[in-house]
């Protein structure tokens, strides 16, 4: 199991980006895709990627306009340029403008991957010379928290208040309802704002290196070890590290970081001195930790450690006033290939307000990303955020035959269509859990069976996605 490098395609041929997206994806690459230079940028204001890539010429401009810009955002990515119009003259260009290669398409998946890792090792080298903090840093922007519902003034009220100490903060709330971009603003809104900002997705890492890349080691400390290396924990001094999906970090590991939390002391694998750094720490998850310390799943002194402090997230369903407000400033990052802006139907606010969202915010994104693609003009319609549906109201009798069909799909280890889910969340009143099983089940339809990519777009590691299925299973 390898690291999961994110790449970002930006090339305005929905095709190419498919095809490059599958074949990274099964290998182990988390892939982002934008089929405008407006979207690209957007996805790089809100992540931090390892390399671009970046076609010549895109609807709403052109690459080596768009390159420059992505390098002043963040200088140590790499960007690979892409282009079915590849002359001398734009290859140079390229190159100086900062570019790491130069491909022209159509290009050989194989050729491409190898550029890929070059890129990947030169990225490294500049990290380890310039340091990773400076990279983060660049990250330290102000979050875009949309929204003006009661309920949603008060958590960004709170988190204000919480940005101003440094006791550890414990962020709870379903996948997809903004974890991550709150710990952000916790540390933008607090006096460590100038300091580096390192997030862990305690899910994405592999067991067996989590140790080392949390605290760091010493040459010679393992097979492979050729030089000393920082962890994380040491890059966030005098900042925050965000510690995402808590719930799923190894309980030998969780004996470790409660020391390190007790006493900001740590040593690196094949060492024996101890460290001492500053840390403010933020941790999130989407798991009830009070049941998994029952469990025997998580450490009970170290979730009392951790919830010093406490920042419940509401699910959307909870607040439906921010709903059609989220819905059009995500329709305010997406435009159709001929750079048409959309815009949605009275039909469609009316059929996301009673929506249920059990994906959340993640999954609102994920709506009106499809739909802006699938609408026939600027106006979007219920059947262009949930397509092949009349969204229609159904019957008690429709719900109790749809509750069957799921027990049936899971028997025979089918699929369920994302879909289905928007008619299944309007009838009746299913469970949360039958919600949720049967959104993730809709997924994995969606993606083919994709494991990784259902996660990724689910928001949750691949180790809680077997556990699930497991589960379902059962």
């Amino acid at each position: 199991m390898k690291y999961h490098y994110k790449v970002l395609i930006i090339d305005d041929e929905e095709g190419l980006r498919a095809i490059i997206d599958k074949r990274l994806s099964r290998n182990g690459y988390e892939v982002h895709q934008a089929g405008t230079a407006q979207t690209g940028i957007s996805l790089l204001q809100d992540h931090l990627f390892d390399v671009v890539l970046l076609d010549l010429r895109l609807p709403d401009g052109d690459g080596l306009s768009l390159l420059p810009q992505i390098k002043q955002r963040q200088p140590d990515l790499q960007v690979i340029m892409l282009t079915g119009h590849g002359t001398l003259e734009s290859a140079i260009e390229a190159m100086k403008s900062g570019a790491f290669d130069y491909l022209t398409k159509p290009c050989n998946l194989s050729e491409l991957e190898i550029t890929l890792q070059k890129a990947l090792e030169q990225r490294k080298l500049l990290i380890e010379n310039t340091g990773l903090r400076q990279v983060v840093n660049r990250q330290n922007f102000e979050p875009k928290i949309i929204g003006e519902s009661e309920g949603l003034k008060s958590i960004k009220e709170l988190t204000r208040k919480m940005a101003q100490v440094d006791t550890p903060i414990l962020i709870q709330g379903e996948s997809g309802t903004g974890k991550e971009l709150f710990a952000r603003a916790l540390h933008v809104w607090g006096a460590r704002k100038d300091q580096a900002y390192i997030p862990v997705n305690s899910g994405a890492i592999p067991e067996a290196i989590m140790e080392s890349e949390l605290f760091g080691y010493e040459k010679g400390a393992f097979t492979g070890a050729n030089m000393a290396k920082m962890g994380l924990v040491e890059m966030a001094d005098r900042g925050t590290l965000f510690l995402d999906e808590i719930g799923e970090m190894p309980l030998q590991l969780q004996v470790k970081l409660l020391r390190f939390l007790e006493t900001g002391e740590f040593r690196r694998v094949g060492d024996t001195r101890l460290r001492r750094v500053d840390v403010r720490i933020i941790a999130a998850t989407n798991r009830e930790l009070q049941h998994e310390v029952e469990k025997g799943r998580f450490r009970q002194d170290l979730f009392y450690r951790l919830n010093g402090l406490t920042l419940n997230l509401p699910p959307l369903r909870e607040r439906r006033e921010d709903i059609i407000p989220l819905a059009e400033y995500f329709l305010t990052t997406k435009t159709k290939i001929d750079s048409t802006v959309c815009y949605l139907s009275d039909k469609a606010k009316q059929a996301l307000f009673q929506y249920e969202f059990p994906g959340n915010v993640r999954e609102m994104a994920h709506l009106i990303e499809r739909a802006v693609i699938l609408a026939e003009g600027p106006e979007i319609y219920p059947s262009d955020l949930w397509p092949g549906q009349g969204h229609k109201e159904k019957s008690n009798s429709d719900f109790a035959k749809e509750t069957v069909l799921i027990e049936e799909t899971d028997r025979t280890n089918g699929m369920l269509t994302h879909e289905f889910l928007s008619l299944f969340s309007q009838v009746g009143r299913p469970t949360l859990d039958s919600v949720e099983r049967a959104y993730i089940l809709g997924i994995l339809k969606e993606t083919g069976g994709n494991r990784n990519q259902a996660a990724k777009i689910l928001g949750i590691s691949v180790r809680n996605l077997y556990r699930k299925i497991e589960e379902y299973r059962a």
